[in-house]
């Protein structure tokens, strides 16, 4: 028999976490089921310094520990497993982990997040967060006045570049083919961005460095020509993929597989389900935005919950 809850949150990250500490103080008992990577993304950053309330900056991990704290304060149940299986016919969702325990739940909030896509290669993880980063946003100002590379030609590389571009003397910006996939916009403003190098047909090989990012080695697709570009940054920006695969054919999603949420909401399509942080904002993408759903996912529930005189 499925054990019966009033509000299950999948994910535990900023997100998740935030969800929890709002649905636990207002009597909706939650359990929070925190996948395969407790924490979220955040447990592979280093210094978090965008973050309000830690002035001196913070470590990724510490602050997921903080939060993960402050939720089960006040009684967050935190259980170290994965989700596996999801079944949103309603009123009441099914849900499965991955050991084959059942649980039938009033409310579902999925905070399941998104991972950033990487080029695989093995300098890549080896030197993650000692000068790689898939973040320039968080992870820029720590290269000021510093020369960085950027891989990618989506819209998402383009920003990148155009941010770093302000802190940087020089940005070189490695595109795989002889053209870009950004919109046009983005592409005439990284053009005429001055101290934004393009390298066309290039694709990086390795990241040099032991302890930090001493360079990138790059081979020109065309001629086949190799070289080293001496830089102290190197920033994927190739896309994310959100978390959402055991939600399809459940849920409304982009073509990218974001869930789509009622605007200024956390709401789906499907009632009592809530959808929170990186696994439906593919604008933003930050700690602080992903907790702020966080809380609006708590407080839909909370009413939804209450609409339904089950609190």
């Amino acid at each position: 028999m499925a054990e019966e809850l009033k509000c299950v949150i999948i994910g535990s990250g900023p997100a998740g976490y935030t969800a929890a500490i709002y649905a636990a103080r207002a009597g909706l008992e939650p359990v929070l089921y925190t996948g395969q990577q407790p924490g979220g993304q955040l447990m592979i950053t280093t210094d978090v310094e965008n973050y309000p309330g830690y002035p001196e900056g913070v470590l990724g991990p510490k602050m997921m520990e903080d939060f993960k704290a402050q939720a089960e304060r006040f009684g967050t149940d935190i259980r170290y497993e994965l989700i596996a299986e999801v079944d949103f016919t309603g009123p009441m969702h099914k849900l499965r982990t991955e050991s084959g325990h059942e649980i039938a739940a009033h409310a579902v909030i999925i905070a399941t997040g998104a991972s950033a896509k990487w080029l695989g290669l093995e300098s890549e993880q080896r030197l993650m967060n000692k000068g790689v980063s898939a973040c320039a946003v968080c992870d820029g100002f720590f290269f000021r006045g510093m020369d960085v590379a950027v891989v990618g030609g989506g819209d998402t590389a383009a920003e990148e570049a155009s941010y770093l571009a302000k802190l940087c003397p020089k940005v070189h910006l490695l595109v795989r083919r002889d053209e870009m996939r950004a919109s046009k916009i983005m592409q005439k403003r990284v053009m005429n961005t001055p101290n934004i190098v393009i390298h066309w047909n290039t694709e990086a090989k390795e990241i040099l460095g032991e302890e930090e990012v001493e360079g990138v080695r790059v081979i020109n697709n065309k001629s086949g020509e190799e070289s080293v570009i001496p830089v102290k940054g190197f920033f994927v920006a190739i896309g994310h993929k959100p978390n959402t695969e055991i939600f399809k054919g459940w849920l409304d999603m982009d073509d990218t597989g974001y869930l789509i949420t009622k605007p200024g909401t956390s709401l789906t399509n499907r009632e009592g389900v809530f959808a929170s942080g990186d696994a439906q904002d593919k604008v933003y993408r930050q700690a602080v935005t992903a907790a702020g759903t966080g809380c609006m996912a708590a407080l839909d529930a909370e009413r939804y919950l209450t609409e339904k005189e089950i609190i």
